[in-house]
């Protein structure tokens, strides 16, 4: 039985609309390939607990964490994942790599000249369609006004990679 994931990513956007992506660290799965930053759900943390975590040890700063832009599901060979995308902005500190990662802020039309991994290259295309993909989730509340929760029609991608002679497809 493959092994089960679930992932957390954020879709961070600068004030000209660039989104902030990173690149995979050797020896990690995927190795080499770009993404959105992001990392594993610990058991018992809630998605947003694990994002503001992840973000914080990836690029040393504090993100407020927003609705939820979209679910994919995919199949790699040797595992599973259930990968969140949120909408995520920097609320404190200055982002820094801080695991030796690349990091690049790329605009919304140049993302498909990066090499991602297949689950995040089905989000890119709805992000190249428009500002959220074609639909419209609420902006992130500043800080004094309680969370609105997530959007309502965040779409569920599912995908599969399947392994051939030259590697994951």
């Amino acid at each position: 039985m493959p092994l089960l994931l679930e992932v957390t990513a954020a879709l961070i956007r600068d004030d000209t609309g660039r989104y902030l992506i990173t690149r995979r660290r050797r020896g990690s799965h995927l190795e080499g390939l770009w993404e959105f930053p992001g990392g594993k759900r610990d058991t018992g943390e809630s998605l947003e607990a694990c994002l503001r975590r992840e973000l914080s040890e990836e690029l040393g700063a504090t993100f407020a964490v927003g609705p939820s832009v979209a679910t994919v599901n995919w199949e790699y060979p040797d595992r599973t994942i259930t990968l969140h995308f949120f909408e995520c902005r920097l609320e404190a500190g200055t982002i820094e790599p801080r695991e030796g990662q690349a990091m690049a802020w790329v605009e919304p039309e140049r993302l498909s000249e990066y090499d991602f991994p297949p689950a995040d290259r089905a989000l890119i295309e709805r992000l190249q369609l428009t500002s959220w993909g074609g639909y419209r989730c609420p902006p992130i509340p500043p800080r004094s006004e309680p969370s609105r929760g997530g959007c309502a029609d965040a779409p569920v991608v599912r995908g599969r990679t399947r392994e051939t002679r030259d590697g994951p497809r």
